[in-house]
């Protein structure tokens, strides 16, 4: 079945884009004819002279199930046939340009869109300090999606978990195209089995399984050799996953130590996480983690120094700051731009993209914050 539609009034705010659609609702013949049955359609949406059109409403094709509607509409605008076409059109939220607020009048900064968006990343923590649910986490990314990349788990938190729960968070962070992090808890495994090859093979298998995209690798409480550390990256690219390095200059770091333990524990240079981490890049590491203690959580005054040298040598889409503070996210945003990767706490996730879209902010940010694009 092919039919070429002249125009219609309701078709939903899509422009430009491709949508695929599974529906029960009519079956649609040339007679005019509808029989209920499951039946998909494709459909593609331009906007021509001004004017929403559709063209090519064919074929059965599958799409995830999804939730809402955005709108139900019948047309009778058809080329060849007359026929009364009656289906709902389901939502996922990258389909939906980002223009498409009610507010789209207002300038703001033009910032990269899902799912394509390579620069600008916000990660932000599920569950640990507080327990995100299923629910929860959905109604989250239902309003809030659009500015949210990547969920991680902190702490090992998903071990705590039952696997079909898990397995139903996981489903419902990619269904709102984000990606799911492990989190540093293969520190603990590492740790607990003094680096049993079998069992990190195990650990790695069952995370993939889980549909867990990306496995963090810290070392902020151990002492690996680099070259294990390189090779550690290689065996979890193996497996499907994407190596992620969290490197720092803090001996000790990831456990929330206070400044009088961290200041015993001593600092590293940043000469020693620079090369670090461009030696696992070069190893396949998807991403760097900047690990924020010693910098700017739980110091005396930030090492601001230590940023600077970062952002200088290491690819900035390559490279995401923890910043799980408001006062430090904003410097990152003020200081390397609307599109710093940043790592944010769940609870802070429209502040932050308040600052990237430059529409609020304090005294420091507010009407500052700005891109360029041709």
């Amino acid at each position: 079945m092919t039919n070429t539609f002249l125009s219609t009034s309701k078709l939903p705010e899509i422009a430009d884009r491709f949508a695929a659609y599974n529906r029960t609702d009519q079956k649609l013949d040339r007679e005019g004819k509808e029989d209920e049955v499951s039946i998909g359609f494709t459909f593609i949406i331009k906007n021509i002279n001004g004017h929403r059109r559709a063209l090519d409403i064919s074929g059965i094709s599958k799409y995830p199930d999804e939730e809402e509607y955005i709108e139900m509409f019948t047309s009778r605008y058809c080329v060849k046939y007359s026929i009364p076409l009656l289906f709902s059109i389901r939502s996922l939220s990258h389909h939906l340009p980002e223009h498409s607020t009610a507010f789209s009048f207002l300038p703001t900064n033009k910032l990269p869109s899902k799912p394509d968006r390579k620069k600008g990343i916000t990660e932000i923590r599920g569950p640990y300090y507080a327990p995100v649910t299923r629910t929860y986490l959905n109604e989250l990314l239902q309003d809030w999606g659009e500015y949210v990349d990547g969920i991680k788990f902190a702490g090992g938190s998903f071990s705590l978990m039952p696997e079909k729960r898990l397995r139903e968070m996981i489903d419902i962070a990619h269904k709102h195209q984000c990606y799911v992090s492990t989190g540093g808890y293969i520190e603990r495994v590492l740790s607990s089995s003094a680096g049993d090859k079998q069992i990190i093979k195990q650990y790695l298998k069952t995370c993939k399984d889980l549909g867990f995209d990306v496995l963090e690798i810290s070392s902020g409480f151990l002492s690996i050799p680099a070259d294990d550390w390189t090779e550690l990256v290689k065996l979890v690219n193996s497996y499907g996953l994407k190596a992620k390095t969290e490197v720092g200059i803090q001996w000790g770091a990831g456990g929330d130590a206070s400044i009088k333990e961290l200041e015993n524990a001593g600092t590293r240079d940043s000469k020693w996480l620079i090369d670090r981490a461009k030696k696992f890049l070069d190893a396949g590491a998807h991403m760097i983690m900047i690990e924020s203690e010693g910098i700017t959580e739980n110091v005396k005054s930030w090492r601001t120094d230590v940023i600077s040298a970062i952002t200088s040598n290491l690819p900035q889409d390559k490279i995401m700051f923890e910043a799980a503070d408001p006062q430090v996210f904003a410097y990152h945003i003020q200081n390397n731009g609307a599109h710093a990767n940043l790592f944010i706490d769940h609870s802070q996730i429209v502040q932050l993209a308040c600052l990237r879209k430059g529409i609020w902010g304090t005294n420091k940010t507010f009407g500052r914050i700005v891109t360029f694009q041709n």
